[in-house]
């Protein structure tokens, strides 16, 4: 089965992502998180001209991006994650130049609903995780070496697991007698040795999700990628962020914060600053955006989506 094909994503905030973009007809975009190609789809309905630049880690992403590109030769998709973008952009002649930057972060349906791909702890599979499964550690392959003290720092720091400590020793008792392979086996373990839980939440959900996000450095990869996709863009173009978790949603609040209040607001009192460094270098474009009863209605995975939008001013 082609596992392009085999597993489908419903694009969050589709309509209210685009919207925010504010898209020019010979604008110049990137889809910093590619997946299925549903925004960058969106985005070129609305393009006459111009061009479309998406990136993905996910090889299963990038072939979905590529029969796009074959499809429509305003676009172009690179095995990369978004917080590089600066040395693809620089090679066409991009920086500094484009109009509109989407980040949609988190895992994709796909990722979650295909066992093989070892994200999910409700379907058994091999314990991997990694979005490019040619790149760094598995999850299997860190916790067999792993400290007791480091697995909790990820349940804990990324997870944000209440009773991470309890887990991670659990892991590491359960290592001595047999590895982790499987994501079943893991789930299993977590779930013995959590004492309580959200009401409709597996009781795995929060150390699976901090293992995620530390096997793919993906706090790290946004906090470079948005001063990334802030420095590609032209004077008046537009950077949209959906965020699936408070950790993520803090950094792009904080970030674009930052930039809306001016450097020197971050700057140490009595500091001898440049009058430049007082003024904003972004707006914020109206309030969070959330998705609505009727999109929840059919995609219970967007009730965790909240979207940013800055708009750059120098």
């Amino acid at each position: 089965m082609n596992t392009t094909t085999a597993f489908t994503h419903v694009t969050v905030l589709l309509d209210e992502a685009v919207e925010a973009l504010a898209v020019r007809p010979e604008g110049l975009y990137i889809d910093g998180t590619f997946g299925r190609g549903g925004h960058s789809r969106a985005i070129l309905k609305r393009l006459t001209g111009g061009g479309l630049l998406g990136f993905d880690k996910d090889p299963q992403a990038i072939l979905s991006g590529q029969a796009l590109a074959a499809e429509d030769g305003r676009f172009v998709i690179v095995q990369s994650s978004f917080a590089d973008m600066g040395l693809a952009l620089a090679e066409r002649g991009w920086a500094g130049r484009v109009d509109g930057i989407l980040l949609d972060l988190g895992v994709s349906s796909p990722q979650l609903d295909d066992p093989e791909r070892g994200f999910s702890f409700m379907h058994d599979g091999p314990l991997d995780m990694r979005m490019d499964p040619t790149q760094g550690l598995s999850a299997a392959d860190w916790l067999i070496s792993a400290s007791e003290d480091d697995i909790a720092r990820v349940f804990r720091d990324y997870g944000e697991e209440r009773f991470a400590k309890r887990m991670a020793r659990a892991v590491v008792q359960r290592r001595q007698e047999q590895p982790f392979t499987r994501t079943a086996d893991l789930a299993l373990v977590l779930k013995e040795a959590n004492p309580a839980w959200e009401k409709g939440k597996h009781p795995a959900t929060r150390a699976f999700q901090g293992l995620r996000i530390f096997i793919n450095n993906e706090l790290g990869d946004l906090e470079r990628g948005l001063e990334a996709a802030f420095d590609a863009l032209a004077v008046g173009g537009r950077l949209v962020v959906i965020s699936f978790h408070s950790l993520e949603d803090r950094i792009v609040k904080l970030f674009m914060r930052r930039l809306a209040k001016g450097e020197a607001d971050n700057l140490p009192r009595n500091l001898p600053v440049r009058t430049q460094a007082f003024e904003p270098r972004a707006r914020l474009v109206g309030k969070p955006i959330y998705a609505s009863d009727a999109e929840l209605s059919v995609n219970p995975r967007s009730r965790s989506a909240v979207m940013r939008i800055a708009e750059k001013l120098r």
